[in-house]
């Protein structure tokens, strides 16, 4: 199938690039919808909010952000607000604060709006913060599991998982304290339905299943000293369901990829695009040696 796709889109780009006339596709122009980009961890740390309005697919200006806002998170307990940064339109962070594992929390956010009754457009959203491990016993680095050249390094994490078969990690990778997966296609996502109540890459484990690496990276670009720390958060199916879904529907044509099936746990329906995304984080680092 993946082949089809791609003799189709070449097809596509040869049919295009014999043309001389520039088509324009006159997409429907709709209201704009909020984007929202909102996280909250066990971590203790600031959380960032990010708010924009979105725009048509021929529209190359800047960003519009949301400025203005109410946000804030909520376990029925306790409330937690979201301040906009003073440099930073749209840009909403809390003070130092951790989440609650095994939590249930809901999202608020109210835009200005003259149009609305009391001034505001509100929207809402639920997440639950899920379980994690305690700790990773070591993360250890060595050539690919697998009959090939020693030219890949992977990092493999050693840890009692946890008997629960809908855990799925996301891994972020940090070398010397600089993020190296500041996209979403460069995070490696782990779903741990095989592998729960196992201790992850140990002897037993390899009885029945492969190593199981976080991230690799070719040896040549790895230097001797350099300090990694991963973050493996445990999240939700849905919001794994939500990065594919956004994975498989990125591209420049209009025409392709499916940009409206990408989900949003942000309501009312039909109103914005986005995620509130809670997680529980634990950290493992080593140094290359």
């Amino acid at each position: 199938m993946k082949n089809w796709y791609k003799i189709l889109t070449f097809i596509l780009l040869v049919l295009s690039a014999s043309c001389t006339e520039d088509i324009v596709i006159d997409l429907e122009e709709g209201e704009p919808l909020l984007g929202v980009e909102v996280s909250f961890t066990d971590e203790l740390k600031r959380h960032e909010a990010v708010l924009s309005y979105s725009a048509d697919f021929y529209n190359k200006d800047e960003i519009k952000m949301v400025s203005g806002a109410t946000v804030f998170v909520t376990n029925g307990i306790d409330t937690v607000f979201y301040h906009e940064d003073a440099e930073q339109n749209g840009h909403y962070f809390t003070d130092l604060v951790a989440g609650q594992k095994n939590t249930l929390y809901t999202l608020h956010i109210a835009v200005p709006d003259a149009t609305e009754s009391d001034g505001f457009q509100h929207y809402k959203a639920e997440s639950f913060l899920p379980d994690n491990i305690e700790t990773v016993d070591s993360l250890v680095i060595k050539p690919f599991d697998m009959p090939m050249p020693d030219t890949m390094l992977c990092f493999y994490p050693y840890f009692q998982s946890l008997d629960d078969k809908s855990v799925v990690y996301m891994v972020d990778l940090y070398r010397n304290d600089t993020l190296l997966t500041d996209t979403l296609s460069e995070k490696h996502i782990v779903p741990m339905a095989g592998y729960a109540g196992y201790y992850v890459n140990g002897p037993e484990f390899l009885q029945t299943n492969m190593l199981i690496p976080i991230a690799y990276f070719r040896k040549a670009d790895m230097i001797v000293g350099d300090r990694y720390r991963a973050c493996l958060s445990s999240i939700g199916m849905d919001y794994m369901a939500y990065i594919y879904a956004i994975l498989f529907s990125n591209g420049s044509n209009p025409m392709m990829g499916a940009p409206s099936n990408v989900p949003t746990n942000i309501q009312p329906e039909g109103k914005a695009v986005g995620w509130f995304l809670t997680a529980s984080t634990v950290v493992a680092e080593t140094v290359y040696e």
